[in-house]
């Protein structure tokens, strides 16, 4: 991305993501809701939304603050919101009985790889030593990784997928020390840590995430996949029966719509449809944000005036021409 000072950034949200009803007259879009999730990708993701369909196809937007089981419910029992970016269907398995009934409907996987969980070492770690990049690498020597895995907090539902990881696996038998974070915050640091005094560091995180945008991770190979094991491994070691070994799953990440608004919004279906982004640089555009302490609004912005031969490209004819006399 080019280089764009904050006041410049602030600027455009000023004039671009603001209130929608002088766009409105001139387009027979009409009222839509849009589900703002209560967290940063999906706020920005939202964000970007909303300046597209507003700007570019008149419509007189709301934003809703939700969350995923929030969202599920209010669309089971009201139909609202009409629109909801990154919905994550695994966390969410009401949204199934939705589908097949046909009261919402796929528009994208609005992350194109998918959600990201990984155990994972720095880049100079797995350059020096690509033996690392293997688990059984990891286990033959830990002192090369610290002898420490960074596990997440109690209460976390990671927390009960890797405790059985560590037992199926033997990480304490090999000689490695299990570190449990008390937050999320503690989690990040210790990365950030390790990776800007390059020292050695292996642990638990996911995607997309800032972390995962401002420093060059390498996924650890915990082997295939296996979905009934990763299943039972959920519940954690006292629950399940027989912890195994498993890879972690991409997890499907989807902006939904209702029937009614795909029905009455075709063109704008279509824009919706069209937004995606790859995990990787959902976590460059965090970093940014991040490192710039910048709000939702803000991000959205500087990564719609960086990125115009991406977005450019999600509009119709008439939607670009509007929005091209937004952004040079």
């Amino acid at each position: 991305m080019k280089k764009l000072s904050v006041t410049a950034v602030g600027a455009l949200a000023g004039l671009s993501l603001a209130s929608s009803v002088a766009f409105a007259a001139d387009n027979n879009c009409g009222k839509v809701s849009v589900g703002k999730m209560n967290w940063g990708s999906a706020a920005v993701i939202t964000e970007i939304t909303n300046f597209l369909m507003v700007k570019g196809y008149g419509c007189d937007v709301k934003m809703v603050p939700t969350a995923t089981v929030t969202a599920i419910t209010s669309l089971a029992e009201n139909s609202e919101p009409d629109v909801v970016p990154e919905l994550w269907p695994n966390s969410a398995p009401a949204y199934e009985k939705l589908a097949a009934e046909g009261k919402v409907i796929k528009a994208a996987d609005v992350i194109s790889d998918g959600g990201n969980e990984n155990w994972w070492i720095p880049d100079y770690l797995a350059e020096k030593h690509p033996e690392l990049t293997k688990l059984e690498g990891i286990l033959k020597n830990p002192k090369l990784v610290g002898g420490k895995f960074h596990n997440c907090p109690e209460g976390w539902g990671c927390r009960k997928v890797n405790d059985s990881l560590i037992q199926a696996f033997g990480l304490k038998e090999a000689g490695v020390e299990i570190f449990n974070h008390g937050s999320g915050e503690t989690l990040a640091a210790a990365m950030a840590s390790a990776y800007e005094n390059k020292e050695p560091y292996f642990g638990y995180y996911w995607g997309p995430t800032a972390p995962l945008g401002k420093y060059n991770m390498v996924p650890v190979d915990l082997g295939p996949y296996n979905a009934e094991v990763h299943t039972c491994n959920g519940r954690g070691p006292d629950e399940c029966p027989s912890v195994g070994k498993s890879s972690f799953p991409a997890a499907p990440v989807l902006t939904v719509v209702t029937k009614a608004f795909k029905e009455k919004n075709p063109e704008v279906f279509e824009l919706v449809s069209n937004i995606s982004f790859t995990n990787k640089e959902l976590s460059e555009i965090l970093a940014w944000k991040d490192a710039k302490k910048a709000s939702a609004a803000d991000t959205a912005a500087y990564w719609l005036t960086n990125n115009k031969d991406t977005w450019i490209e999600w509009v119709n004819d008439d939607a670009a021409e509007k929005l091209n006399k937004l952004i040079k």
